[in-house]
């Protein structure tokens, strides 16, 4: 009987210390739909709201939403949590700017993000989780 050489399988090659993996296109595309998100909170605080309230709403909402995201779903998040929470607050983030347009009249808008955001969100989850 012939020998066989010892095989185990290949791990995914990890970074070295202090490098980071490459940027995907998933990865810039999750980007730009969290912008997209807190810009999205933005607007609808100063153009939706009347005055002085508009400047309440126009920042506190997308601090708010930073904030969250910075302490659940940020790639160095603050707190680590369960990926099926760090899903669910991603979806929140996404649904609240979803229903930001929905409120300002603009329903397509807001369902094409929706629908983009929950692409890229799924994508995304698979990549974490491969």
């Amino acid at each position: 009987m012939a020998d066989t050489p010892n095989v185990t399988p290949q791990q995914p090659a990890q970074p070295a210390p202090g490098m980071r993996a490459p940027l995907s296109a998933v990865d810039v595309l999750a980007f730009l739909c969290g912008l997209f998100a807190f810009g999205t909170l933005a607007f609808w605080g100063f153009v939706f709201w009347p005055f002085p309230w508009n400047v309440v709403v126009g920042i506190g909402a997308p601090v708010l939403a930073i904030f969250v995201w910075a302490l659940f779903v940020s790639p160095r998040a603050v707190l680590a949590v369960h990926p099926f929470v760090r899903a669910v607050v991603e979806l929140l983030v996404y649904a609240a700017a979803t229903i930001a347009w929905w409120s300002m009249g603009f329903t397509w808008v807001g369902i094409v993000f929706g629908v983009v955001a929950v692409a890229v969100g799924l994508l995304a989850g698979r990549k974490r989780f491969s």
